[in-house]
This record gives structure tokens, sequence and C-alpha cells, in this order.
């Protein structure tokens, strides 16, 4: 099973060098926090003052969340994965259109660790774990922690939590962003990492209070409830978790201890709930297909395969699609492709006519080395699902690799006009014209891709790069001067360290 992913990858490394990283970067968020020395990375960002004193606006949270979002990209953790983005993403968006504050411009992303839990960083970008996708039993349990991570940017507890120091500065800030990430994400390795003096800096950060965990299970449940959900997949997501996180509990120290679930938790949601009315809800189709695709990461190749083999033979499973679905992904990632075809062509009659399901079948093609039938495929696939996104991506990067750049370029620009904030789409621009030559091109692309991703420093040296190159007509090359100074102007004032 392969992942898409435009940004640049870091070389292939065991666990070990994930988690190595993962401590560098909190020991010194915890430093920073510690001793309020901005971080080097945050001299993009504009001096906020003294924002202890009041909630940080809506602009500073989001700035804040941008920064943070450049190291989270950056982590072995970060899954760019495009089935998983486009699902992920379209139950966010459905439950943040009920949320009570539309100007916060939500973005969800997925993070590759089997922990249950997910997070809410600055400025309404909010990290899911494939844990939790996977062991969700229903679309409304998912649904259900996703509209109370909503809820704590919503209601200001992550603003409130950021700001909490005397004299926060930008990089103090971003670090405490960063550390409740790292503590999220691995509470033993930051149990490790924050010590002595800068614990208690960092412990305070760390720890929703009482009072915003009750808020936000009122507001998400609302959200829940105005969204279509089963408002029920709140209580009984609690329970499964307080059970499969019990022993943990016990153990781990207070400042660690996010989102505690309680019994009090459990019993104040289940008071709400019965005063709603009951509606049964069904799974939206691609849910179940989502789990399995995950449930196909797990283990080794052979292990995952013998998983999905087993389990269809015992008829241990709810669907039998996506089970079938799951064992294609497995029998590729164990690169046996011809029995993997054999189950596609046994999964199509009894599948619904999803997108995802398009993209396994012309991943496929291309990873049996049909380049050629992969081609005609994705030109049809595209045209029943002509906005999917993974589709886009996969045909695009065909073309590139089989000599067709001008082609790839074409179909990323007619993207680009219903996705104009898709960085991966500009990734693709920038290699159609490196193929052909075009070095201003190439260059422009690829700073809109960065601007996109916050790295705007990185993108005006680029732009600089390109127009040394000098290859465009008049127009082109005073297009890319003005965006250069447009980009120029929006740099903050560096300021050194204090």
């Amino acid at each position: 099973m392969r992942f898409r992913s435009c940004l640049p990858q870091p070389p292939a490394n065991p666990s070990g060098a994930r988690r190595s990283r993962t401590s560098r970067v909190l020991r010194s968020c915890a430093l920073a926090a510690a001793i309020s020395v901005p971080l080097a990375g945050a001299s993009e960002l504009p001096d906020l003052g003294d924002v202890s004193r009041g909630v940080l606006s809506v602009v500073q949270e989001r700035q804040i969340g941008i920064e943070v979002m450049r190291e989270v990209r950056n982590d072995r953790s970060f899954l760019d994965d495009a089935e998983l983005n486009a699902y992920l993403a379209n139950l966010g968006y459905r439950l943040a259109s009920n949320s009570p504050d539309a100007r916060i411009a939500f973005e969800f992303f997925v993070m590759d660790d089997r922990m249950i839990n997910a997070f809410a960083l600055p400025g309404g970008f909010i990290g899911v774990h494939t844990g939790l996708m996977a062991t969700a039993q229903s679309e409304s349990e998912l649904a259900a922690v996703i509209a109370h991570e909503i809820a704590h940017v919503t209601q200001g507890h992550i603003a409130r939590l950021v700001a909490n120091q005397q004299q926060a500065q930008v990089g103090s800030i971003v670090a405490m962003a960063l550390a409740l990430l790292a503590a999220r994400s691995n509470p033993q390795l930051a149990q490790g990492a924050i010590v002595g003096a800068q614990a208690a800096v960092v412990q305070s950060q760390l720890n929703f209070t009482r009072d915003m965990e009750r808020d936000a299970d009122r507001v998400g449940l609302s959200i829940l409830e105005r969204s279509g959900f089963d408002v029920r997949g709140m209580s009984s997501f609690f329970e499964r978790l307080q059970r499969a996180t019990r022993s943990f509990e016990t153990s781990a120290p207070a400042y660690l201890r996010t989102h505690p679930v309680t019994t009090e938790r459990i019993a104040d949601a289940l008071n709400r709930i019965d005063a709603l009315p009951y509606r049964q809800v069904r799974d939206d189709p691609e849910f179940q297909f989502v789990r399995t695709r995950l449930l196909a990461m797990q283990g080794t190749p052979r292990e995952a395969v013998q998983t999905f083999d087993n389990g269809l033979r015992q008829g241990a499973y709810i669907n039998e699609a996506a089970q079938r679905f799951g064992l294609v992904h497995a029998l590729m990632r164990n690169r046996d492709y011809a029995r993997a075809q054999k189950e596609l062509r046994a999964l199509r009659p009894i599948a619904p006519r999803l997108p995802l399901i398009d993209a396994l079948e012309g991943d496929l093609l291309v990873a049996s080395g049909n380049l050629k039938g992969a081609a005609a495929f994705y030109q049809v696939a595209l045209i029943e699902h002509p906005r999917y996104r993974a589709l886009v991506y996969d045909y695009a990067d065909l073309l590139i690799r089989t000599g067709q750049p001008r082609e790839a370029l074409r179909i990323a620009s007619e993207a680009l006009q219903y996705y104009p904030s898709d960085h991966r789409l500009f990734f693709i621009q920038a290699r159609a014209h490196a193929e052909l030559g075009q070095v201003l091109s190439q260059g422009r692309a690829q700073a809109e891709a960065n601007v996109l991703l916050g790295n705007r420093a990185l993108a005006i040296e680029q732009l600089q790069n390109a127009l040394r190159a000098g290859d465009g007509d008049f127009f082109e090359l005073s297009s890319a001067e003005s965006r250069l100074r447009e980009l120029r102007a929006q740099q903050p004032p560096r300021k050194g360290r204090s």
C-alpha cells in the first residue's frame, strides 16, 4: 500500500529515529517555554506582545497554529494520505459547519499513531490518530471525539492554555503548543523530556480544566446532534476509552492526563443525551472502508493478509465489502498483485461506488506495472469522480512518469480552480514545469506551495532563484516580481534573540 505525499520525505529509518527526533523537538520546546526565549522558527511571526493580558485573537491563534504545523508536517508520524485526508476532511467540515464560531478555518490531519487520541492545536488545526479512527465502532463515535476537539477551539480553551504565561512571547507560545502535541502523542516520551523546573512551567499548559472538559462535552454534543449523528456515540466511546486507558491513567503523572475520561463525564454526557430524541443513524459507507484500510497497515504485510483471510473465512465481519477492501490493501503491501487483482474483482460487485475503491484499483494497476491500463482507467474514473483529489494526484503523477508533463500540468491547474489552497497540486505543477525545463514557472509553483505550508521565507528564496534564471516572458517575469514584492511585504521584521 502506497501513501501519497508531495512533501519532502526524510530517509527511511526505524521507529527509534522518530522517537529520537521527537525527543529533541520536545526538549527544545520545554526549554524555550521555561526561559521564554523565542524559537528560531518563530521569527517569521509578528510580535504578539503580552498575550497573557487577554485571550488570543482568531488571527493570532491561526498564526501560531501555522508555525506549529510546520513542525508537525516534518514529524514522521504525520500521515499525508490522500484517501484518509479526504474522508477526515469531509467528516470534520460537516461538524465544523455546525460549530458556534464560523470565523475559524478548521483543518484536519492524520497522525500515524496507534494511541486512541485526537488533539486540537491553536488556529483550528485538529489532529486525529489512526488508532482512534480504527478503534471507533461507528462513525458517530469518531465524530463525537472530533466534535469535542472542535468545541475546545471554538470555546477558546486552546487560546487560554497557550496564553496563560506572564510576558508570553510568540516563541514560548509555539513551544507550549509543540509540547502539548508531543505530550498527547507520546506521553511516556514527554514524561522523560519534561523534567525539573521545566515540568513546573509546562505542566499547567497540558491539562484542560474540568470546567473546560464539561464545556467541550456540552458544545461537542450540540455540534454532534446538529450534524445529524447519533449523540449516544459520545457516551459509548467515552466508556470504551475509559476501559482501554484505565491501566495508563493509574500510573501517568497528573500533568500528562489530558482529557481525563471520568465516570462523572460519562454520567454528564448520558444525562444530556437522555434529554434528546432518539435518532437512528447509518454510517457513511466510506467509514468502514477507511477503518479496514487502516487495519491493513498494521503488522507485517503477511500478518495483515492473514488477519483478513481469517476474518473472511470465519465470517467475523460486519461489512464484507469493507473487509475485502482491506484484504486487497494487505495483498498489495505483500506485493501479491495477482491475488490482489482477483480479490478486487470479487469486491466490485458487492461494493458501493466509492472513489477510494477506484483509487485502490489505480494503485494496483500502477504497482503491477500496467501503466497503459492505469492511464485509461484514471481517465474513466475521473469522469465519475472529477473532484476526488487522490485520483487527480495519482493520474498527474503517472503522466509525469510517462513523459506527459503538459497533460499533468493541465489536470493540476484545473483542480486548483476548485482547491486553490492545495499545496500538493502546486508541487505537481512544479514537477511538471521542471520536466518541461521551465525554471521560472517551477520556482513560482514551489513558492506558492510553501506559502500554503507556512514557509514564506523559503518561498521568497525560491522566487528569487527562479527570477535569476530569466527564462520566462515579460508578463511571467513581471508577475513573479510582483508576487515576490508581495511576499516580502508580508514578512515581519526579524528580531534577534532576547
